[in-house]
């Protein structure tokens, strides 16, 4: 059923049509008359979801006609959940026996069929008689009489550069004065803790002011930290996130005092800079400034927050340092919309010019409005008429006395323009909480789970949820958080105000009901779907069962005693706990036949009744099941595509899961997965992402074995239809190698590779079978000059990070149209020299490279490195490898870096380290005039460190 639509406007309408047209079908060989009341049932059925697709195209309907509408919607979801049982008894699962043994069974299963055909022809005459109603109440009412065609809008090809262009114009426009402003609070040289509070509407900008302050500022300080509140703001976490970046700590477990007194203890002789951003209340400042010492180091606080007496509270008793933020200016306002739309506002066409303005002007100065209404404006047809029909629809009063109801106004605009699929996308953001950082691979998983995603030509359905969260992204109306080093999206979020607006929306169409406080239960009808936030709610009482028993996808983020009766929610189709750190017990999970989606964080057990589950698609078990050894019954899972399991061995029988697309197996040190399963594991054709932390030992002598075994599934998998490989294992031995072999003809789809720390035999010397390789970190017996030619020519590459298991006494150049679209290169091979030629890597923008001080060919004086070649380099970071130099060889170096750097205007260098340094005295290596100390650094390692060991990419699924 793959490609079936289920969406907002016409709820499961699409699905359930599907379904009653395989029930007419030779494979279920219906009743004559259970036949001709399941084509009734279609024919009718038809004909109002056209009615629900031509109101759905309505941005303003009838209250008559939305009552009807809803009414439909609701009764196909009690339709489809009637069809699937039914489905469901007639499903034939394989004989276990033959002969006398399977008699019995097999006489018992078609007793089965025929009493659920019995039943289903009653059942269909009740459910015609509800239709027979709805379509009576329709001809009553009239309503195809006052419904006329709406025009859709045209979803243009994806701009790649308008994630860009949105940071840089957000960041940028009309900020200058603001952040002068601001400084002068924040840096004015008074030593006493200081307090500043930026105070004003949401969407105005206070989080982009407060940050550009903090990157301008931050440097003065000895520590700084930027941390996010929400309106229920888990303390805890925010002083976990502080002491994180302060010190780089991890404290996941610690309590709130404990952490209290942490913070206190690190920062009480410090000058450090805190950015809390978005605060709601004074009682959560109070909380908060207890971890943040007052001294007279010169300390500043500086919060964002919407509430004038929040803010006035945390400046208490200064009463100067609270900044009112204020709309754009009509320039910036321009600046912003036109940079948006044309690119500059010399480039609006005359015609639409005064109308444009009109626009702007009604958006009163708020950036989040303008930027919304001009990404609507951006796939619009410069047709006048059109412009001056959104123009009509705008509200005014959008500045000083701007509320959240006109706020919506204008934001509905954009959601009203979005097509039927982008709209039912858009309202399940409202299944996760405010404040979230929402994995965007996780969210794909579940709009497929969902059904809400339907298979385009040439692109697969994971492909294209990424092109319709692209298509909210291009509009403005999701943000894009963390990014691959390839420009993809890792992680994305959602702005209040729009959260705020997405709520209401999925609340009127009874499309999510939320549940995150006592009061908090809104629904228009039965549950459907269902997000329930328990953080800082554990003590409030379960949902009875009568309340969701119809429910369909549930999201629990937070930990409570007693959660759902979930064994009662037959008609399950999703379910994601995000527990914490609190282990989960599920029960029942066996009687979830239509479930497609199960995401738990932690997990007592799994039982053998998983399964069971016919219709799993997504298993994900990111932190463990409470045991190593997997349920033999996992392997009966046949349509499950993507697989994510914790601290347990690759199931024997994987062979069986034909349908996988992506598999992540991590097993801990001493657990060694199977031969068996090794082995299994390159049948897998279908396997597209592989992320596999194994341990490969010489225990018993087994080692060779297993990793033989391996490679071989590896180079098969490689020959299918592999695009992601991360392997990492547990070894024991000084060295070992696994040969991959790149000469399948269809290994040029592989995209990323990353290998640690076995060593990988060799580069291919053919780099055209690696045409799509993005991303490569390996290590390897020894980097040579012939392998940075090889690697050079590869065209797409733009990550490399290569690690030589032995120094080299070489001198490596790389020359000009070498690495074209190289981004980052984190070389670690100890080279007796580096030369970066004119031309090399035109699109480097950071490196991290090892070189030897010592130089048999060049004077102290005469190094040149090239770096002034690179002329995209923003980061540099250099290993200095002083084995057998003088204190002179290593002051050369580190002089030509710094030299070099000096010419690249964005160049940052963040560290030059010094290696095996012991023995050298009296190294002179002090800042030169016009270096700002602190903000580059020279350290010398307290202790040795290889740097081959290091690394930057960390594969994430």
């Amino acid at each position: 059923m793959e490609g079936i639509m289920v969406s907002a406007a016409t709820g499961v309408m699409n699905s359930l049509l599907a379904k009653l047209t395989a029930l007419l079908g030779e494979e279920y060989k219906q009743q004559k008359r259970v036949k001709r009341g399941i084509q009734s049932l279609k024919d009718e059925l038809s004909n109002m979801n056209a009615l629900l697709e031509k109101l759905a195209d309505m941005d303003v309907v009838d209250p008559q006609m939305k009552e009807w509408r809803n009414q439909v919607r609701e009764m196909a979801y009690d339709i489809e959940d009637c069809i699937d049982r039914y489905m469901l008894q007639l499903h034939d699962e394989p004989d276990k026996y033959t002969g006398i043994k399977g008699f019995i069974p097999k006489t018992m299963k078609k007793l089965k069929r025929l009493g659920a055909r019995h039943d289903i022809g009653e059942r269909i005459q009740e459910l015609k008689a509800r239709i027979d109603e709805a379509s009576q109440r329709r001809d009553r009412y009239k309503l195809d009489a006052v419904l006329d065609s709406s025009r859709t809008s045209t979803v243009e090809a994806i701009d790649p550069r308008l994630p860009a262009l949105y940071a840089e114009v957000s960041s940028l426009v009309g900020v200058d004065g603001p952040i002068d402003e601001l400084i002068k609070l924040v840096d004015d040289g008074e030593q006493s803790l200081k307090v500043v509070s930026i105070v004003g509407f949401g969407g105005l900008g206070k989080t982009t002011l407060a940050n550009q302050v903090y990157k301008k500022l931050g440097q003065q300080f000895d520590c700084q930290a930027f941390v996010s509140v929400s309106q229920k703001p888990d303390v805890k976490k925010i002083f976990r996130k502080i002491l994180s970046q302060i010190k780089n700590s991890d404290e996941e477990l610690r309590e709130e005092d404990w952490l209290i007194n942490e913070l206190r203890i690190f920062l009480e002789n410090k000058r450090y800079l805190i950015v809390i951003d978005d605060i709601w209340s004074t009682q959560a400042w109070k909380i908060i400034k207890c971890a943040l010492p007052e001294s007279t180091c010169g300390s500043r606080i500086l919060l964002t927050t919407r509430n004038g007496n929040v803010a006035k509270s945390c400046c208490y008793p200064h009463h100067d340092t609270l900044y009112q933020i204020r709309p754009l200016n009509e320039a910036d306002s321009k600046g912003l919309f036109f940079r948006r739309i044309f690119g500059s506002e010399d480039q609006c066409p005359v015609h639409i010019k005064e109308v444009s303005v009109d626009i702007i002007n009604k958006c009163g100065g708020l950036p989040l409005a303008i930027i919304t209404i001009a990404s609507l404006l951006t796939v619009k047809s410069k047709n006048r008429e059109e412009w001056m029909s959104i123009r009509n629809s705008i509200g005014s009063g959008i500045g000083e006395n701007c509320d959240n109801d006109e706020m919506k106004r204008i934001l509905s605009l954009s959601y009203n323009d979005l097509a039927h699929h982008l709209k039912t996308c858009l309202l399940y953001f409202s299944m996760y909480p405010e404040d979230c950082e929402i994995d965007v691979r996780q969210l794909l998983r579940r709009w497929r789970a969902e059904g809400f995603i339907k298979v385009n030509c040439g692109r697969n359905i994971m492909e294209e949820g990424e092109f319709y969260l692209n298509e909210l992204i291009n509009r403005s109306l999701i943000q894009p958080e963390k990014m691959l080093f390839d420009d993809r999206i890792r992680t994305c979020r959602v702005h209040d105000i729009i959260l705020d607006l997405i709520v209401s929306k999925a609340i009127e169409e009874n499309f999510v009901t939320v549940f995150s406080d006592p009061n908090s239960l809104v629904s228009q009808g039965k549950v459907r779907r269902l997000l329930l936030d328990y953080r800082g709610q554990e003590n409030v009482m379960p949902m009875c069962s009568m309340v969701t028993c119809n429910v369909r996808s549930v999201s629990i983020f937070g930990y409570r005693e007693q959660m759902l009766p979930i064994s009662d929610l037959n008609v399950f189709r999703v379910l994601h706990i995000e527990s914490g750190n609190k282990m989960m017990e599920i029960c029942g999970i066996g009687k979830l036949l239509q479930l497609r989606y199960l995401r738990i964080d932690l997990v007592t057990h799994l039982t053998e009744e998983i399964g069971e589950l016919l219709f799993l698609e997504t298993l994900d078990l990111p932190r463990g099941i409470g045991t190593e050894e997997l349920p033999k019954g996992i392997v009966k899972l046949r349509r499950l595509k993507f697989l994510r399991i914790h601290d347990a061995r690759l199931p024997d029988g994987v062979g069986n899961m034909q349908a996988l697309e992506e598999l992540a197996v991590s097993t801990k040190e001493d657990n060694l997965s199977s031969i068996n399963s090794l082995e299994q594991l390159g049948t897998l054709t279908k396997l597209r992402i592989l992320h596999l932390s194994l341990s490969i030992t010489d225990e018993n002598n087994h080692k060779s074995k297993h990793l033989d075994t391996l490679t071989s599934s590896l180079n098969k998998l490689l020959s299918y239809n592999l695009r992601y490989l991360y392997f990492n294992s547990y070894w024991q031995l000084g060295s070992a190698y696994i040969n991959l072999d790149f000469s399948s003809s269809p290994s040029y789809l592989l995209q990323e590779l990353y290998i640690r720390p076995l060593l990988l035999h060799g580069i291919p010397e053919r780099p055209a079978s690696l045409a799509n390789l993005t991303c490569l970190d390996i290590r390897i017996q020894q980097v040579t000059q012939e392998t940075l030619e090889i690697l050079g020519d590869l065209p797409a590459l733009l990550s490399l990070l290569l690690v030589s298991a032995f120094d080299n006494t070489e001198r490596f150049s790389i020359y000009r149209n070498k690495f074209r679209c190289l981004e980052s290169l984190n070389l670690n091979c100890s080279a007796s020299d580096m030369m970066f030629h004119a031309g090399a890597m035109p699109t480097l923008v950071d490196i991290d490279f090892t070189i030897k001080a010592h130089s048999t060919e060049y004077a102290c004086a005469n190094r040149n490195l090239g770096i002034h070649h690179l002329s995209t380099l923003k980061a540099l970071n250099v290993y200095i490898d002083c084995q057998g130099a003088t204190a002179k060889e290593v002051e050369a170096v580190v002089a030509a870096i710094k030299n070099e750097a000096s010419l690249l205007p964005n160049c940052y260098i963040q560290h030059i380290r010094l290696w095996r340094e012991e023995g050298l005295e009296d190294i002179d290596i002090s800042w030169e005039e016009g270096w700002e100390e602190g903000g580059h650094s020279i350290e010398q390692q307290e202790e040795i460190t290889d740097p081959h060991t290091e690394h930057k990419i960390t594969p994430a699924t």
